[in-house]
Protein backbone atom coordinates (compact mmCIF):
# COMPACT_ATOMS: atom_id res chain seq x y z
CA UNK A 1 0.00 0.00 0.00
CA UNK A 2 2.88 2.22 0.70
CA UNK A 3 4.43 1.49 -3.01
CA UNK A 4 1.15 2.58 -4.50
CA UNK A 5 1.11 5.70 -2.42
CA UNK A 6 3.87 6.81 -3.53
CA UNK A 7 3.82 5.88 -7.09
CA UNK A 8 0.97 8.22 -7.07
CA UNK A 9 2.50 11.17 -5.40
CA UNK A 10 5.25 10.45 -8.20
CA UNK A 11 2.71 10.74 -10.89
CA UNK A 12 0.81 13.97 -9.14
CA UNK A 13 3.81 15.50 -9.00
CA UNK A 14 5.57 15.27 -12.04
CA UNK A 15 2.93 17.27 -13.61
CA UNK A 16 4.54 20.11 -11.59
CA UNK A 17 7.89 18.86 -11.73
CA UNK A 18 7.95 18.70 -15.37
CA UNK A 19 6.57 22.28 -15.99
CA UNK A 20 9.05 23.85 -14.00
CA UNK A 21 11.98 21.87 -15.63
CA UNK A 22 10.15 23.40 -19.12
CA UNK A 23 9.72 26.78 -17.81
CA UNK A 24 13.31 26.67 -16.00
CA UNK A 25 14.52 25.47 -19.65
CA UNK A 26 12.82 28.50 -21.33
CA UNK A 27 13.44 30.84 -19.17
CA UNK A 28 16.61 32.90 -20.36
CA UNK A 29 16.84 36.82 -19.63
CA UNK A 30 13.39 37.90 -20.04
CA UNK A 31 11.99 34.53 -18.76
CA UNK A 32 11.03 32.43 -21.55
CA UNK A 33 7.50 32.51 -23.30
CA UNK A 34 6.02 31.92 -20.31
CA UNK A 35 6.68 35.59 -19.26
CA UNK A 36 5.40 37.21 -22.54
CA UNK A 37 2.25 35.06 -22.32
CA UNK A 38 1.87 35.79 -18.99
CA UNK A 39 2.24 39.51 -18.97
CA UNK A 40 -0.84 40.72 -20.94
CA UNK A 41 -3.01 37.92 -18.76
CA UNK A 42 -1.40 39.45 -15.89
CA UNK A 43 -2.24 42.93 -17.27
CA UNK A 44 -5.51 42.25 -17.38
CA UNK A 45 -5.93 40.62 -13.77
CA UNK A 46 -4.46 43.74 -12.24
CA UNK A 47 -6.80 45.81 -13.50
CA UNK A 48 -10.13 43.90 -13.11
CA UNK A 49 -8.81 43.18 -9.02
CA UNK A 50 -7.95 47.07 -9.06
CA UNK A 51 -11.50 48.10 -10.57
CA UNK A 52 -13.57 45.19 -8.35
CA UNK A 53 -11.93 45.78 -5.25
CA UNK A 54 -10.29 48.74 -5.58
CA UNK A 55 -6.45 47.22 -4.34
CA UNK A 56 -3.87 48.32 -6.72
CA UNK A 57 -1.10 45.24 -7.29
CA UNK A 58 2.33 46.32 -6.79
CA UNK A 59 4.12 46.84 -10.30
CA UNK A 60 6.05 43.16 -10.56
CA UNK A 61 8.59 42.50 -13.14
CA UNK A 62 7.12 39.24 -14.88
CA UNK A 63 10.28 37.50 -14.99
CA UNK A 64 10.47 37.48 -11.01
CA UNK A 65 6.72 35.57 -11.19
CA UNK A 66 7.76 33.01 -12.91
CA UNK A 67 10.98 32.58 -10.84
CA UNK A 68 8.67 32.14 -8.00
CA UNK A 69 6.37 30.10 -9.74
CA UNK A 70 9.40 27.46 -11.00
CA UNK A 71 10.51 27.40 -7.29
CA UNK A 72 6.64 26.78 -6.49
CA UNK A 73 6.38 23.90 -8.32
CA UNK A 74 9.87 22.29 -8.23
CA UNK A 75 10.18 22.53 -4.80
CA UNK A 76 6.84 21.71 -3.75
CA UNK A 77 6.72 18.51 -6.48
CA UNK A 78 9.79 17.41 -4.98
CA UNK A 79 8.78 17.58 -1.08
CA UNK A 80 5.25 16.28 -1.91
CA UNK A 81 7.05 13.16 -3.61
CA UNK A 82 8.38 12.39 -0.58
CA UNK A 83 5.14 13.02 1.63
CA UNK A 84 5.47 16.20 3.22
CA UNK A 85 2.37 17.97 3.98
CA UNK A 86 4.90 21.70 3.05
CA UNK A 87 5.31 20.37 -0.54
CA UNK A 88 1.39 20.21 -0.97
CA UNK A 89 0.86 23.61 0.87
CA UNK A 90 3.49 25.53 -1.43
CA UNK A 91 1.88 23.45 -4.50
CA UNK A 92 -1.88 24.43 -3.39
CA UNK A 93 -0.08 28.28 -3.30
CA UNK A 94 0.87 27.99 -7.25
CA UNK A 95 -2.27 26.38 -7.96
CA UNK A 96 -4.47 29.75 -6.13
CA UNK A 97 -1.68 32.43 -7.32
CA UNK A 98 -1.45 31.10 -10.97
CA UNK A 99 -4.72 29.28 -11.84
CA UNK A 100 -7.05 32.35 -12.17
CA UNK A 101 -4.46 34.23 -14.00
CA UNK A 102 -3.38 31.72 -16.63
CA UNK A 103 -6.77 30.59 -17.13
CA UNK A 104 -8.77 33.83 -16.92
CA UNK A 105 -12.25 32.56 -18.38
CA UNK A 106 -14.09 35.56 -16.92
CA UNK A 107 -12.74 38.18 -19.49
CA UNK A 108 -14.62 36.28 -22.28
CA UNK A 109 -18.21 36.16 -23.06
CA UNK A 110 -19.63 32.00 -22.31
CA UNK A 111 -20.31 32.37 -25.81
CA UNK A 112 -16.51 32.30 -27.32
CA UNK A 113 -14.62 29.18 -28.36
CA UNK A 114 -11.99 30.90 -26.05
CA UNK A 115 -14.15 30.92 -22.92
CA UNK A 116 -14.42 27.18 -23.03
CA UNK A 117 -11.42 26.34 -23.32
CA UNK A 118 -9.85 28.14 -20.49
CA UNK A 119 -12.93 27.28 -18.20
CA UNK A 120 -12.14 23.82 -18.86
CA UNK A 121 -8.67 24.17 -18.12
CA UNK A 122 -9.35 26.60 -14.67
CA UNK A 123 -11.81 23.66 -13.53
CA UNK A 124 -9.03 20.83 -14.26
CA UNK A 125 -6.80 22.74 -12.23
CA UNK A 126 -9.27 23.43 -9.59
CA UNK A 127 -9.34 19.33 -9.36
CA UNK A 128 -5.86 19.60 -8.94
CA UNK A 129 -6.21 22.08 -6.10
CA UNK A 130 -8.93 19.38 -4.65
CA UNK A 131 -6.76 16.88 -4.90
CA UNK A 132 -4.11 18.99 -2.65
CA UNK A 133 -6.45 19.93 -0.14
CA UNK A 134 -7.61 16.17 -0.57
CA UNK A 135 -4.03 15.04 0.96
CA UNK A 136 -3.02 17.37 3.40
CA UNK A 137 -6.83 16.57 5.00
CA UNK A 138 -5.65 12.93 4.96
CA UNK A 139 -2.35 13.22 6.11
CA UNK A 140 -3.50 15.58 9.15
CA UNK A 141 -6.52 13.00 9.57
CA UNK A 142 -3.67 9.85 10.01
CA UNK A 143 -3.22 9.84 14.09
CA UNK A 144 0.82 9.42 14.25
CA UNK A 145 2.43 6.67 15.81
CA UNK A 146 3.35 6.84 19.52
CA UNK A 147 6.59 5.28 21.20
CA UNK A 148 5.15 2.23 22.64
CA UNK A 149 5.31 2.49 26.56
CA UNK A 150 7.71 -0.34 28.15
CA UNK A 151 5.59 -2.12 30.46
CA UNK A 152 6.51 -2.65 34.11
CA UNK A 153 6.61 -6.00 34.99
CA UNK A 154 4.67 -5.99 38.77
CA UNK A 155 6.54 -7.78 41.46
CA UNK A 156 4.63 -9.27 44.07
Amino acid sequence: MAFASFVGRVLFASLFILSAYQEFNEYGVDGGPAAKALKPKFDVFAYRVHSQLGFQLPEIDIKFLIAGAIALKGIGGALFILGSSFGALLLLLHQLIATPIHYDFYNYDSEDKEFTQLFIKFTQNMALFGALLFFIGMKNSIPRRQPKKATKTKTY
